[in-house]
């Protein structure tokens, strides 16, 4: 059964062998409430009949493959909806990471190339990449609070309204004033503590360090470890939960 949700003009049912496929590989899934995993189950179809995906470089979309990155991109829109996704329609898969040539300019203006390993990218109003390799394993990686895909469709919220700033589209001047304070304290912390254990031997972070790089990254980071492993997120980040709570959605407080 190859690409099933293409014969379809409608959303299509998610078969039940795939379901409890990818609810196997990817625990945190299905530990959310039952609730959650019906709504993820109905969203994830609404998705997949929504964007198009591309396999780069020889690699095959197959079911098990599309399923798996829909139930996951899912999350973070799970009480928010799939209109946050319109402004893209491709998704392409990487059989693993992916080398990009880069090119910025300096203070002095100079330009620089450098090259760049990728695991996933999300373009503004454009498509996302992924590597397959790291969406396989988010199953595993999730009590490292990693998971690429979580990552990049987060950066597709935050920027909804412009670049990536570490604060998505609020409803209020003084709810955006809130979020920014709490996020940027937060930020701060862990680049401090990012600091202290690269350069002076201090215990690592629990999350990727590369969330030190901008608030934008942070906000993606945290935000991995806020779905795929929210009771360690809830130690390392108490002042961030209930600020993604009010956010994502009221049921994401049940979710373990």
């Amino acid at each position: 059964m190859l690409n099933w949700w293409r014969r379809r003009t409608a959303a299509p049912a998610v078969p039940d062998a795939l379901w409890a496929d990818v609810l196997a590989r990817f625990p945190f899934l299905g530990a959310r409430p039952p609730a959650d995993v019906a709504r993820l189950r109905a969203l994830a179809g609404q998705f997949l009949a929504s964007k198009e995906f591309h396999g780069a470089n020889g690699f095959v979309i197959t079911d098990a493959v599309a399923l798996a990155i829909a139930a996951q991109a899912v999350l973070p829109v799970l009480h928010l909806g799939l209109a946050w996704y319109d402004d893209f329609v491709g998704i392409v898969v990487h059989p693993g990471e992916v080398l990009a040539r880069r090119t910025a300019m300096d203070d002095d203006g100079i330009v620089h190339q450098y090259d760049e390993v990728l695991s996933g990218e999300a373009m503004h109003q454009g498509p996302v990449m992924l590597s397959w390799s790291d969406v396989a394993s988010a199953g595993t990686a999730a009590a490292a609070g990693y998971n690429v895909v979580v990552h990049e469709f987060v950066h597709k919220l935050d920027m909804r309204d412009g670049a990536p700033d570490g604060c998505p589209p609020l409803p209020s001047a003084a709810a955006r004033r809130h979020w920014r304070e709490v996020m940027q304290a937060e930020y701060d912390a862990f680049r401090e503590r990012v600091v202290i254990a690269e350069r002076f031997g201090g215990e690592p972070t629990w999350l990727d360090p590369y969330g030190a790089e901008s608030i934008g990254e942070f906000f993606a980071v945290a935000c991995e470890g806020y779905f795929v492993s929210r009771t360690r997120f809830e130690r390392e980040f108490p002042a961030l939960l209930p600020l993604f709570d009010s956010f994502f959605g009221p049921s994401a407080a049940a979710a373990s």
